[in-house]
């Protein structure tokens, strides 16, 4: 199994979460759509060369932001991070992928 954090902004949280739902992703069990999320505020500064889907070049921007956290399967990982990036409204979605040991 594997962990998958991402941040996403509210506003779009569900539509990325269905994404990754719809991949496979937060199964446990016999039970689907399985996640925790936090609020939390994010920030970034878009540079030159980027298309931020929000703020201005050079300006920081802050926006409220959940963090995501799922299990997936491991043969699914890969599609599930491909779904996720196709969904989330960012050119450079913030996430991580930790692989889980059971006991």
């Amino acid at each position: 199994m594997y962990k998958l954090c991402f941040f996403v902004p509210v506003i779009d949280a569900e539509t990325t979460k269905d994404a990754v739902f719809q991949a496979g992703g937060g199964r446990i069990g016999d039970y689907d759509c399985c996640a925790w999320q936090t609020l939390g505020q994010g920030q970034f500064r878009p540079l030159d060369g980027s298309n931020p889907h929000l703020g201005e070049h050079g300006q920081l921007e802050r926006v409220d932001e959940l963090k995501v956290e799922l299990v997936c399967e491991d043969r699914l990982i890969r599609d599930v991070v491909a779904a996720m990036k196709r969904a989330h409204p960012y050119e450079e979605p913030a996430y991580e992928v930790y692989r889980l040991e059971n006991f």
